[in-house]
């Protein structure tokens, strides 16, 4: 496994490449994507369990909710080009690990056991080196435990600002997470999984919630004003078609990186934007006059759910022309589509585990590691071109899908041969979505996690960085249950 002090941030931050060995030998180079001269900041952040009342004030507190630094959906906000030195202490009674969504991170701070680094025991502590090269809205959240951990709160939301950004102004910000909890009558925990969920589209909550609340958020917001609203799917299983009642609306970013050119929402196809687990929307609204409301829903459900309403007040602001707003263009390296080498990979069920792909040499020492139990799920029924992830007894790490070079570009065909929805998210890449085979309409867009649709073919390409990275769905029970590989890139 990998060394605490092989991930200490002050050698990553020394400089822009480091490679070391460590207690698993010779590992890739693990690639900085900030200069060692960029301003440094350093933050404390536990995990722990609290009491909250997710039902209501009024009723029983749900003991053992898990929240970083002790605050139910803390969003942390931080300037474009910053390096985070990240001094992180578990205080939950389990191991955990910290995985950066979505940012560009070195992957020796992925936050991926055995991969990256080792779980964080019961009291430990770990510093990760987290630098911040791109604007946008992402999120943390363990990656061991992810379906018990997550589904009991811990996560957070992370905005990094730029100042090119802020150029184009917005009257009002409004941020919608979508998460749902598996509770009882009592407002105590249920099984976060079942076998019956794990196997088809996941175990869903018994309870409906939007920023933790099972009323929906009224938000005032300046009359004639322009709303940008910012959704995520924090949720492990729930899948949303995200739209409004409302005519004047834009899709301006996905998954933190800007649509160019934006979308009006009512040309994209059924006038919804479709988000799974891990994905992140922001819209721009604009508001009617004074007294006038825009609902927000989720039109996947058998009734439309209502996730938050706007309303509209008076701020002095006058009606003029709606006009879609461009954000900066994304600073994440782009792939070169004039040659790029094709991959394909098949979304399957799987009845057992099931391993294809070439073994690591055995003098590799991943090829003798080990996922840790609590990681992963008791059975298999996933797997990535019959290739499955480690569960139950089947502990040892699968040789990687497949084994790429630094700076090259890759072109994923991924099929879905199942008969329910994946979200496939890469790790440590910002990818360009090409086209998708039920999807028509769909403009090209960048995205770091991707719907799947049973019997879809999405090709997506990105441009490789040099680590260990994985790929897997963000149903947290089909990843638990083999529907994650990893590429290593060198």
């Amino acid at each position: 496994m990998i060394s605490r002090r092989g991930l200490m941030l002050g050698s990553a931050a020394a400089g822009v490449l480091c490679a070391m060995p460590s207690a698993i030998g010779q590992v890739p180079a693990s690639i900085d994507t900030l200069p060692p001269t960029a301003p440094l900041k350093r933050i404390a952040l536990s995990a722990r369990e609290m009491d909250v009342r997710l039902l209501g004030p009024d009723k029983p507190a749900t003991r053992h909710f898990c929240a970083y630094d002790g605050e139910p959906f803390k969003i942390f906000r931080f300037e474009r080009g910053t390096r985070l030195a990240v001094d992180f202490r578990n205080e939950l009674p389990d191991p955990t690990t910290v995985h950066w969504h979505g940012i560009r991170v070195p992957y020796l701070s992925d936050g991926v056991a055995p991969l990256t680094q080792e779980v964080i025991p019961p009291g430990g502590t770990f510093s990760y080196n987290v630098p911040l090269p791109d604007s946008g809205f992402y999120f943390f959240h363990p990656h061991c435990d992810e379906t018990g951990q997550v589904g009991r709160g811990l996560f957070a939301l992370l905005v990094v600002d730029d100042p090119e950004e802020r150029k184009v102004r917005f009257d009002a910000e409004c941020f919608i997470v979508v998460k749902d909890w598996r509770l009882g009558e009592d407002g105590q925990w249920i099984d976060m999984s079942t076998d019956e969920g794990a196997a088809t589209a996941g175990t869903f909550g018994t309870v409906r919630a939007t920023n933790g609340s099972v009323i929906p958020p009224r938000v005032e917001v300046p009359a004639y004003g322009d709303v940008r609203v910012r959704t995520i799917v924090a949720d492990a299983t729930r899948v949303i078609d995200l739209g409004t009642d409302h005519e004047e609306a834009a899709l301006i970013a996905v998954d933190g990186q800007a649509v160019l050119p934006p979308a009006v929402l009512d040309h994209l196809p059924d006038g919804i934007w479709r988000m799974g687990p891990a994905m992140r929307a922001d819209l721009q609204v604009r508001m009617p006059g004074p007294g006038q409301e825009v609902k927000v829903f989720d039109y996947r459900s058998g009734e439309p759910y209502l996730l938050t309403t706007l309303v509209a007040v008076d701020k002095g602001l006058k009606k003029t022309a709606f006009r879609p707003k461009a954000l900066p263009q994304s600073t994440a390296p782009m792939p070169n589509l004039a040659k790029p080498q094709k991959l394909d990979f098949l979304l399957q069920v799987s009845a057992g585990p099931t391993i294809i792909s070439p073994a690591l040499p055995a003098d590799d020492p991943l090829s003798k590691a080990l996922v840790d139990s609590l990681c992963v799920g008791a059975r298999t029924h996933w797997a990535i071109s019959r290739d499955s992830w480690s569960t139950g007894e089947a502990l040892r790490l699968p040789p990687p899908l497949n084994q790429l070079k630094d700076g090259t570009t890759y072109l994923i065909s991924c099929t879905n041969v199942t008969k329910h929805v994946h979200p496939m998210h890469l790790h440590g890449h910002v990818f360009r979505v090409l086209s998708s085979s039920k999807k028509k309409g769909m403009p090209q867009y960048l995205a770091d996690t991707v719907i799947v649709e049973p019997n879809e073919t999405v090709d997506f390409a990105f441009k490789a960085t040099s680590g260990n990275w994985v790929f897997h769905c963000h149903i947290l029970e089909h990843m638990d249950t083999g529907l994650m590989g990893w590429f290593r890139v060198t």
